[in-house]
């Protein structure tokens, strides 16, 4: 293996073992604000392995979407609700843990009879990805093929796209609401209103019962 390849491999490595240390650390924790946070980290590391592995635009957005849309949803949709996780049974947490282990076993499988990373023989690279590499530059005039295949082969699939992550953030502004309108400040103005609601309740009742 060349010095350029071992190189690579202990970036994958490093990127990988961040990846498996996050995530241990999100099924470990209990506050809620610092699983949020480790999973923007853990988007933020998928992002960079993704550009380390060639793939520049998916780690653009998943820089983007997962980082930093899906976390300040996250952040906003914990003001309708408490900090902390509830402890859960340990015999609760067997199930997901078996199919976690299942469908990793599963991926590990699948990826068995897949072509090394770079290969001219692969589908990707002797199929229509070839075509796009040959005409890309004469159809479009620009450099980098990623680039017109997302915005002029696929134009209408990425619109899509955008439509879709644009109308889902729009979907969670109005559905949490801004100032004292939201449903944040509702429910917490509810709360504040709950103890003397109580109050007067046991109030009642013991002039009832006198």
């Amino acid at each position: 293996m060349s010095e350029p390849d071992i190189g690579l491999a202990l970036v994958n490595i490093v990127l990988l073992g961040l990846l498996f240390v996050v995530a241990i650390s999100i099924a470990r924790l209990r506050s809620l604000f610092a699983i949020v946070m480790l999973s923007g980290i853990y988007s933020l590391v998928s992002a960079a392995w993704y550009v380390a592995v060639d793939a520049v635009d998916v780690g653009f957005t998943e820089a983007a979407v997962g980082a930093g849309m899906s976390t300040a949803v996250l952040l906003g949709a914990m003001l309708l609700t408490s900090r902390t996780a509830k402890p859960e049974k340990t015999l609760k947490q067997l199930g997901p843990l078996l199919v976690c282990i299942a469908t990793g076993i599963m991926l590990i499988y699948a990826t068995v009879d897949l072509p090394a990373v770079g290969d001219p023989n692969s589908p990707a690279n002797t199929g229509v990805g070839l075509t796009y590499l040959q005409v890309a530059w004469y159809d479009t005039g620009i450099e980098n093929v990623v680039t017109p295949v997302l915005g002029s082969y696929r134009g209408f699939d990425t619109l899509g796209e955008t439509t879709v992550v644009f109308v889902a953030g729009i979907a969670v502004a109005l559905l949490l609401g801004f100032g004292e309108r939201s449903l944040a400040e509702t429910i917490r103005n509810e709360d504040k209103n709950l103890p003397k609601a109580n109050r007067a309740s046991d109030k009642e009742d013991e002039e009832a019962d006198a």
